[in-house]
């Protein structure tokens, strides 16, 4: 099984970035495969990536995710092709339609027919790194702009079109999108008893486009840490699940919220959420049961967290995504490398 790091968070405001940057140089001296940045309101994702480029030497670092509301598909794939070169082809593009809070919030782009939009997106930047000329037919993305002075033009960068394009995706129809038109699945909120509410998705989309799913990468986010004290694994990540179940996105739309509930858990996801977004956060956290934690974390005893990724490895995932844990680059250094440890052993 494949290892990622993924750098900071969606809300990352760069306080400790020297010591992340001496992580991910650490990360890449003990053969983690993947280094992912992501962005939302806090750092964008490709500035930090290019900083860590002549830092690196085999770690293939990613945007996990780009925004595609921020940035148009012809200027993605020109950072792609840029980055491509930088990073000596180690650069992997991630991209996904964020949410109606951001997009619509903080980009004023709107968030109507994300899939019908992320077709489309991943359509044009095909186009671009493959050195074909960019054109797009719409409805979402015309090109050239019809009416005016604007010509089909070709990037003037060499093409790649082997740049690998994962897509960070949580509904069924984007799973299914997934599988189709990409290179590997970001994927967030998934529980491995319940991989039925995903890998056939995937495994559709793969099987409409003449693949298997032996074609795509399949990674997934892991909260992981090992400790015998399980009760206080747990109470360390309550708070977490309930900001994930109750903060991360609208009362309205919380993709996170939805996929959890789809994985059995609608009836403690929508308690939580309704408390959390009344106001009541130490609610909405005692409300998270302690079983729910333990199935989306990868936290416990050493053969806790063992069985837990060989479970996740049997069910068809191929990479492991982990967050630094500890304070200090230190700290997080050796967590990093105990972290590395624990995945090898248990699926070697």
């Amino acid at each position: 099984m494949k290892i990622g790091l993924s750098i900071g968070s969606a809300y990352y405001d760069g306080a400790d970035w020297e010591d992340m940057v001496e992580v991910v140089r650490a990360a890449d001296r003990i053969g983690v495969d993947f280094a992912w940045t992501a962005e939302a309101w806090g750092m964008e994702t490709i500035a930090p990536l290019a900083y860590l480029a002549p830092l690196t030497q085999q770690i293939r670092l990613g945007t996990g995710i780009m925004q595609i509301s921020a940035r148009t598909p012809a200027m993605a794939a020109m950072t792609a092709l840029t980055m491509a070169r930088l990073t000596n082809d180690r650069f992997c593009l991630g991209l996904g339609v964020s949410g109606p809070q951001v997009v619509e919030g903080l980009h004023g782009e709107s968030f109507d027919k994300p899939l019908a939009r992320m077709r489309e997106y991943i359509s044009v930047v095909r186009k671009a790194i493959s050195g074909e000329r960019v054109t797009g037919i719409g409805p979402h993305y015309v090109l050239p702009r019809p009416g005016g002075e604007g010509k089909a033009l070709r990037l003037s960068m060499p093409p790649k079109p082997d740049i690998p394009i994962y897509l960070a995706t949580l509904g069924p129809k984007m799973l299914e999108l997934t599988g189709e038109v990409a290179n590997g699945w970001l994927g967030t909120s998934f529980m491995t008893n319940a991989a039925g509410q995903v890998i056939p998705h995937l495994r559709a989309g793969a099987q409409r486009s003449g693949r298997s799913l032996d074609d795509l990468d399949l990674q997934i986010n892991a909260t992981l840490e090992v400790g015998d004290d399980v009760d206080a694994l747990i109470a360390k990540y309550r708070p977490v699940a309930a900001f994930t179940l109750g903060a991360m996105g609208s009362a309205k739309t919380n993709f996170y919220n939805a996929a959890y509930s789809r994985a059995g858990w609608a009836d403690m996801a929508h308690k939580v959420q309704s408390l959390w977004v009344a106001g009541d956060k130490p609610g909405a956290i005692a409300a998270v049961d302690d079983e729910f934690v333990l199935a989306a974390m990868f936290i416990g005893t050493d053969e806790m967290v063992a069985d837990r990724i060989r479970a996740t490895a049997a069910v068809g995932i191929t990479t492991l995504r982990v967050a630094p844990v500890g304070r200090g680059a230190k700290a997080q250094i050796d967590n990093l490398e105990r972290t590395v440890s624990a995945i090898q052993s248990a699926t070697t």
